[in-house]
């Protein structure tokens, strides 16, 4: 039995009993996606402060660096992730003999998405032209991400390698190589950032070389494990090679690509919030920068919530069991909520102790403030949403899901944000809190029409391949 996918609970057990060893399955599948999670954002930290240390130019230039790697790299996870459910819903069906050929198209497209990534982001120069950066700091940018590109096939072969291990409910396996990843980022980055043991002080370009290692050794530690681990002795990646199958590659991007397609939608919207809230001064930049990472932080629990969900509906309808995938993915709505209630409860009684943490500053401060009570109703949406959002994954549906997720985003939430912001057509233009009520908007849309799309679609039979 795989470690994580519990037995089916019998029908005839009463509601209540069936529910909470569902939730409790969630539970086992989520808490090591979160420690997974986590570690990842951990890297993102440590390149940061680390980079910060060494001078304001470094600092500027990785940062600048990671906003131009992210958004490439999250749509090729979307892409990959849809890995996960297609293999949970082969191991639900004891279809044991599909997992392998369609763990090595995820391999191939992993391939193509680094030959991809690697080709952008060695030639951002007209990019860096545009954004009118001073020398030193454009050389530190590109500097770091040739660096950073050397381990782009190690991050994508982990990523396509996830929809293996997660799909056969082994959640474990990426978290113990995403923290192993992280711990040996930190003496890296020192090493190259710093020049110690007789190499020269890097920089920010340090910091490139340091994800690049850290990645490529832990990709590495992968493979050994799967093709060691007794566990994945019957999946061996070498002995059952597949070729490249144009239906299996077809497949997958049809789910894929939507689901990718979504997470950048909605990365880049927060980027887009950024830029235009330049204008309006560092101080209300500073305190936006805050409040969202609050709640990216926050967001890490539903999501990881989210991502075992997936999981959990995939195989369940894998396995035939459409009235238990249809009890989890109903009944985990109302975790999300108390979830959710309960962070809107933190940010509402804790807003000033939590500024205070990021920040000395009171100007800062008092703008953190406010926006942290916008961000307390923005955390029901949001919850509810990404819940939605990831059952639907399950059920592999993700190409309407997509168009709502656009429509809510762009089409509604960014429209009436800047609004609100900038202009008195709706109300006193309100500053940055006009950008937290949109976003609310366009979540409150999503979460309505997912939830719609959940209940009256969702349900009926699962059209594996």
């Amino acid at each position: 039995m795989d470690e994580s996918h519990q037995p089916l609970p019998e029908r005839r057990q009463p509601l209540v009993t069936r529910t909470l060893a569902e939730w409790r399955t969630l539970a086992i599948l989520g808490g090591p996606i979160l420690i997974a999670q986590i570690a990842q954002m951990a890297n993102g930290v440590i390149d940061t402060v680390m980079a910060g240390h060494a001078s304001a130019e470094d600092l500027a230039a990785v940062g600048i660096g990671s906003s131009l790697w992210m958004p490439l790299f999250l749509f090729f996870m979307g892409l990959l992730g849809a890995l996960q459910p297609i293999i949970s819903g082969y191991n639900g069906a004891r279809t044991l003999d599909r997992i392998m050929p369609t763990t090595w198209q995820g391999l191939y497209l992993a391939g193509a998405g680094s030959v991809i990534m690697i080709a952008l982001l060695t030639q951002v120069h007209p990019v860096l032209a545009l954004l009118n950066l001073e020398p030193r700091t454009a050389g530190i940018t590109q500097g770091y991400l040739d660096a950073f590109a050397w381990g782009v096939p190690a991050m994508l072969l982990m990523t396509a390698l996830r929809g293996l291990t997660d799909g056969l409910g082994h959640t474990r396996v990426i978290m113990a190589f995403s923290v192993l990843s992280t711990l040996i980022n930190l003496p890296l980055n020192y090493i190259f950032i710093y020049g110690k043991f007789g190499l020269p002080a890097m920089g920010g370009v340090g910091c490139g070389w340091a994800t690049s290692l850290s990645n490529g050794i832990a990709a590495l530690a992968l493979l050994v494990y799967l093709n060691r681990s007794e566990t994945y002795r019957r999946f061996h990646l070498l002995a059952d090679w597949a070729a490249p199958k144009l239906a299996d590659l077809g497949y997958i991007l049809r789910i894929g690509v939507p689901i990718g397609f979504t997470i950048f939608v909605e990365a880049s919207m927060f980027s887009v919030i950024a830029l235009f809230l330049a204008p309006l001064g560092p101080v209300v930049v500073a305190g936006h920068q805050i409040a969202l990472n609050v709640v990216s932080l926050l967001f890490m629990l539903p999501l990881s919530i989210g991502m075992a969900l997936t999981l959990r509906v995939s195989f369940l309808m894998g396995a035939g069991a459409p009235d238990t995938a249809r009890l989890i993915s109903r009944s985990s709505l109302l975790l999300a909520a108390a979830t959710a209630l309960v962070f809107a409860l933190l940010l509402w009684l804790f807003s000033e102790q939590i500024a205070a943490l990021y920040t000395g500053e009171a100007e800062v401060r008092q703008v953190t403030v406010r926006l942290l009570l916008f961000a307390a109703l923005f955390q029901i949406a949001d919850v509810i949403q990404v819940t939605c959002i990831s059952a639907l994954r399950g059920y592999k549906d993700t190409r309407i899901p997509m168009f709502i997720m656009v429509f809510s985003f762009w089409g509604l939430g960014l429209p009436l944000g800047y609004a609100l912001t900038f202009t008195d057509l709706i109300w006193p233009a309100m500053g940055a809190a006009g950008f937290w009520v949109g976003l609310t908007g366009g979540l409150t849309s999503a979460s309505m029409l997912l939830g719609w799309r959940l209940f009256r679609f969702a349900p009926g039979p699962d059209r594996q391949k």
